[in-house]
């Protein structure tokens, strides 16, 4: 993932402020719906238990889910591209990131994110929307457990390829540098009720707190 994906994200992202100007009336009226708006981006690799949190906290916030699994999976039936794809699945996401953000709906990504270049960009949607960032970085500190649901998981998308757990394994993910790449919650995935106890704590905390 490049610096002129990056660019091309943030370029996405700002699209939505002119967009977001049209709502300001109706938000006033509204009260104070978008002081509670979020983008709740998450990182980690496969197999640790992001798309199950992110699904259980989007149900507890009313918020749009955006998996990059389904994404990209979409794309490839359409034909237009074979895997693997690129930074597409990320782009798409972007932009239907703003979108919902400037009509009052947060938001919760899942996704690996293995990169500074696409932690980078999600900054970037929401800096352009004017709401809160929360990152959730998952990880699974038994290798033994992340192992066997690797090696379990099922395919729940038409044409989407579940990666082994040697694919996991060398798979690149650069390690978390808060000063490059913000701030961010770490949770361990072994136990869902706990970690999503623990990530609507912080997703519904004030900023800076």
């Amino acid at each position: 993932m490049s610096r002129r994906w990056y660019l091309a994200r943030n370029a996405a992202a700002a699209r939505a402020v002119s967009a977001r100007s049209s709502i300001v009336d109706l938000r006033d009226k509204a009260g104070s719906r978008h002081d509670a708006l979020v983008l709740v981006v998450f990182a980690g690799r496969p197999g640790t238990g992001k798309t199950t949190l992110a699904r259980r906290v989007g149900s507890q916030l009313k918020a749009a889910v955006l998996r990059i699994d389904a994404i990209e999976t979409a794309i490839i039936r359409s034909g237009l591209a074979t895997p693997p794809v690129g930074p597409v699945g990320y782009l798409v996401a972007g932009e239907v990131a703003a979108g919902c953000l400037a009509v009052g709906t947060s938001v919760v990504v899942d996704a690996v994110n293995p990169v500074p270049a696409a932690r980078e960009g999600w900054r970037g949607v929401a800096a352009a929307a004017g709401v809160a960032l929360r990152v959730v970085e998952v990880k699974l500190d038994d290798v033994r457990e992340h192992r066997r649901r690797v090696e379990q998981r099922q395919s729940d998308l038409d044409g989407l390829i579940v990666p082994t757990w040697e694919r996991v394994r060398a798979a690149e993910y650069q390690p978390w540098d808060e000063q490059r790449d913000g701030v961010r919650l770490v949770v361990d995935g072994a136990d869902a009720d706990d970690a999503v106890e623990e990530i609507l704590r912080y997703v519904t905390s004030p900023v800076g707190s």
